[in-house]
């Protein structure tokens, strides 16, 4: 079996905002963010030091479905040495497992997120920011996103 790897490089102009994707060494591919807006939207309530926040956004699972992982059968075997790690560009790195990702294991909701409170994100924690709001605080939760990597361990 070959390993996953997805990497998502999040640029955010002016003009085009847009998703990178590259698995493995094929051809990297571009998810506008149109696109993300296409799946469907969801809301979670994260607990910011004690203060309830409203976020809104799409599912990382339908971010990771989009991008090529398969969760059609139920992650198993090897792929559950599979990782997920996001980078902010502030430098913050959180690392999940895949199967965080995977609604046969567990009923995750942590969503990719682009509004707080019925508005974009500001500058301090978007354009895009990852949510667990299952979490009992944000710690990984992050902010500022720029990348997303999916790996799977090679043993």
């Amino acid at each position: 079996m070959r390993p996953i790897f997805i990497c998502l490089l999040l640029a955010f102009g002016q003009a085009s905002s847009q998703v990178v994707v590259r698995v493995n060494d094929a051809k990297p591919v571009q998810l506008e963010v149109n696109t993300l807006a296409e799946l469907s939207r969801q809301t979670a309530v994260l607990n910011d030091h004690g203060k309830q926040v409203n976020y809104e956004g799409v599912l990382l699972h339908d971010v990771l479905v989009r991008s090529g992982v398969d969760f059609s059968k139920g992650l198993h075997g090897k792929q559950l040495s599979s990782y997920v790690t996001a980078i902010g560009s502030d430098g913050y790195e959180v690392v999940y497992a895949l199967a965080d990702f995977d609604p046969s294991i567990t009923n995750s909701a942590i969503i990719l997120a682009d509004r707080r409170d019925g508005k974009p994100l500001d500058a301090n924690e978007g354009p895009l920011r990852i949510i667990v709001p299952q979490d009992k605080r944000p710690a990984r939760s992050v902010r500022l996103l720029k990348e997303i990597d999916v790996v799977q361990l090679n043993k």
